[in-house]
């Protein structure tokens, strides 16, 4: 069945540079994490092509070259669509297209189009067709060139199929229908939210694929669709969780990714609005990735930009039984010890130092290892929030008779 599936996929290259700001050893991490997103929207990479450059070609973002060499590889190869690692402009994507006999996509093109896959609810599709339709506008142009090799595959799903034809007023007037859509919706997603009373909300927030809908399903003993690909799960699910005696709202928001697409984080409001009004964040790592450090870090980045740093965190390293740490060699003292090498118990030590005992967990959400202690932590850090919310809650404080006592006294 595997192998029938890799048949049906796209032959597909992708495309990266090394610049002063990026080395080769960083740019392999994201032809890596690219060449994930392809296999994810239905694509098999059959050749990396990468240059070194101070800065990309305004014209061509590769060097004259690099892009004959690559347009040589195509055609004798078979090669249907060629991936950039980073967002080309409009006139880099034209000027491409015209020495490039194939489709030619960037990241944000590529992650736009996994989302148009994995949307389910009429919600997602809206801001998913929001952020293509933005996408789209500037590269009408460039796009009617080629139009016939375009359509179907990798890239042209959702409005890239349906308003491919269409003249700029026509996207532009869509692009308003959407906004107003997704306003009356933003209301009533606010109106729901309000509905939920002073409940505490906690929200799984992460990269994506490091285990949030495992981690909810296990919970939650909830139903959420799981994969193996990057962002299997696209919509906001909420679920009442109750831990002991004490109920509590968790929320399972989109993973987070480097070079996340602008369009997505404004079309995707009303979804970041969970982690938002959210009282206190479970930030999950999947702690058995050689780059999880990078990852903590755009997770990082992205809460600052929605303004949601601030918030109460316990750091939920997982997938343990998945861990491997390099081991070196005891006469190899050339070899520089980085947290490449750490053994579990040493990252344990080094994140325990860095972010405080009471912060950091490891655990693995399909094995339940460590699993009591993270139940622990939670219900702690939830009844923390709750005592400040209902500070005379009989059900939850047995000393709450004293006090009352002790308030009538007085």
């Amino acid at each position: 069945m595997l192998e029938k599936e890799i048949l049906n996929f796209e032959r597909t290259a992708i495309v990266g540079i090394v610049t002063q700001n990026q080395n080769e050893e960083k740019l392999t991490e994201y032809l890596d994490e690219l060449e994930f997103l392809t296999f994810t929207a239905g694509g098999e990479v059959i050749k990396r092509f990468w240059q070194k450059m101070d800065k990309p070609n305004p014209k061509t973002f590769l060097g004259t070259g690099k892009i004959d060499e690559i347009h040589h590889y195509v055609k004798e190869n078979n090669i249907s669509t060629l991936i950039f690692d980073d967002e080309l402009s409009p006139s880099q994507q034209k000027n491409i297209s015209r020495i490039i006999d194939c489709k030619i996509l960037d990241r944000t093109n590529l992650i736009l189009d996994i989302f148009a896959q994995r949307a389910e609810t009429s919600y997602a599709r809206t801001q998913v067709e929001l952020a293509q339709c933005q996408y789209l506008l500037p590269r009408l142009s460039g796009l009617w060139t080629h139009l016939e090799r375009q359509k179907g595959g990798i890239g042209m799903r959702g409005p890239g199929e349906t308003e491919i034809e269409t003249d700029r007023r026509i996207v532009r007037d869509r692009i308003s229908l959407l906004k107003e859509k997704i306003k009356t919706i933003d209301k009533q997603m606010a109106i729901q939210r309000s509905n939920r009373g002073a409940m505490v909300r906690v929200a799984l927030v992460g990269y994506t694929n490091v285990g949030k809908s495992t981690l909810m399903n296990a919970i939650g003993k909830s139903e959420v669709f799981v994969e193996n690909k990057l962002f299997a799960t696209l919509d906001t699910t909420v679920r009442k969780v109750v831990i002991k005696n004490l109920p509590f709202l968790l929320s399972d928001t989109v993973g987070f990714i480097r070079k996340l697409p602008t369009q997505l984080v404004e079309s995707f409001k009303s979804t970041l609005d969970e982690v938002r009004e959210a009282d206190l964040l479970l930030h999950v790592v999947d702690i058995s990735h050689p780059d999880f450090e990078d990852h903590i870090a755009s997770v990082n980045q992205i809460l600052q930009d929605i303004k949601a740093n601030d918030k109460p965190t316990i750091m939920v390293f997982n997938k343990i039984d998945s861990y491997k740490h390099l081991t070196i060699a005891e006469d190899d003292l050339m070899t520089e010890k980085t947290p490449r090498h750490y053994t579990l118990s040493e990252w344990k030590s080094t994140w325990m130092n860095r972010v405080g005992a009471e912060n950091a967990l490891f655990i693995s959400a399909t094995n339940k290892e460590n699993f009591e202690e993270f139940r622990e932590r939670v219900y702690e850090a939830v009844r923390q929030i709750h005592i400040t919310r209902f500070p005379y809650n009989k059900f939850l404080y047995p000393d709450y008779k004293d006090v009352e006592e002790k308030d009538s006294d007085e």
